[in-house]
């Protein structure tokens, strides 16, 4: 398995997408990768938008971002949440020190805007956010699915296949 031994953060919160959330996690999980549920509190159920819950692994203030090789950030409403942690900065801005992957899909282009880390990057996200990622610098384009570096963004739910295995990839890369 390509994966094994990779560790990747995926962030739950309140109003998570459920796809966007359990797609990722199960194919990174399939090639081998451990992928943990990072959330405010350790173990505190958070309900999906559509009603799937996850349950987090960890709390933000339990992990190093340093012992993990990736970070996702799904969509749906949590990214807005998701922004107002410094622990999530902190976790976004080592991430992009050190190149490691980052994933982002739908409305998760908040966080990324909100760690300021867009300026002169090619990215895409759900349209609803295109003005808010052009206006932190980024050059938005509407593709399924966007690599600059290593980032990794994508628009929505249909784009999950190519956007897993973009991730996946970079991740291999690592």
């Amino acid at each position: 398995m390509r994966l094994e031994g990779k560790k990747v953060i995926d962030l739950v919160s309140k109003d998570f997408e459920d796809l966007e959330l359990w797609y990722p996690l199960l194919r990174l999980q399939e090639e081998g990768a451990t992928v943990h549920l990072v959330g405010e509190k350790a173990g505190e159920e958070y309900p999906g938008k559509y009603g799937v819950p996850a349950t987090s692994d960890y709390a933000f203030d339990d992990i190093t971002p340093s012992d993990y090789d990736g970070i996702l950030v799904p969509g749906g409403w949590s990214p807005d949440k998701l922004r107002r942690y410094d622990q999530v900065m902190e976790m976004i801005h080592h991430m992009d020190e050190k190149e490691k992957p980052i994933g982002q899909i739908c409305h998760a282009g908040w966080v990324l805007i909100s760690a300021d880390i867009l300026k002169g990057r090619k990215v895409t996200s759900t349209p609803g956010i295109k003005h808010d990622m052009m206006n932190a610098g980024a050059t938005w384009v509407d593709e399924a699915v966007v690599q600059d570096g290593h980032i990794i963004s994508a628009r929505r739910p249909p784009d999950l296949p190519p956007y897993a295995k973009a991730f996946a990839d970079a991740l291999a890369e690592q």
